[in-house]
Parts: C-alpha cells; structure tokens; sequence
C-alpha cells in the first residue's frame, strides 16, 4: 500500500487503482482529523457513492486536501474543511480518493 501525503504522487497512486495510506497536516479537520494523523483512502470509481460529510481526498483551485464534503449540488461537491471554511465547487473528477478508515 503506497503511503504519501496530501499531494500529485498520491493522487496518481489513487487514479492508478491503488488503496493508499494518507497522512494530512494541520489543523483544518479537528477533531475529525487530528495534525499528522494517516487515514486510509480508496480510490474513486463508478460505484462509489459520495455523500455529504464524506472525508475525501480531492484538488481545489490547484491544492489537495483531505476535508470533507459540505454540500452537493448538479453533480458538483462543495469543499469544506471541519471548521465550516468553504474551500470551493468541485466536479467528481477531481475527487481521487474516499476516505473509508481513519487510523
């Protein structure tokens, strides 16, 4: 299992079909989240069903982040980190990860 961080190198390991352990950094998603603390992703496919407050690795306005998903409209994601700071819209194709465990 690959394990990286909030970035490219992961996000290609997740659009390669791979199942990756994340670690996130800071303090955007506590006390869902804790700084440094690994979750384990899976990478996003047809049957994957995303839903409100879903943690998902993803890329907005060029960053990744591991935050969670605030509100869907029209097949578009609202980005929000766990403090209510909306991050941005984003389609499903730049959601490349679910998060299905935290560790």
């Amino acid at each position: 299992m690959f394990e990286g961080k909030e970035n490219a190198i992961t996000m290609q390991h997740l659009l390669n079909g791979e199942t990756c352990k994340v670690t996130g950094y800071g303090q955007s998603m506590t006390p869902r989240l804790k700084s440094g603390q690994s979750v384990i992703v899976v990478p996003i496919t047809e049957d994957v069903i995303l839903k409100k407050n879903d943690i998902v690795f993803c890329k907005v306005k060029g960053h990744f982040y591991l935050h969670k998903i605030s509100a869907i409209r029209n097949n578009s994601y609202q980005i929000s980190n766990n403090h209510k700071h909306v991050n941005g819209w984003i389609s499903k194709s730049n959601i490349y990860g679910k998060v299905v465990e935290i560790l």
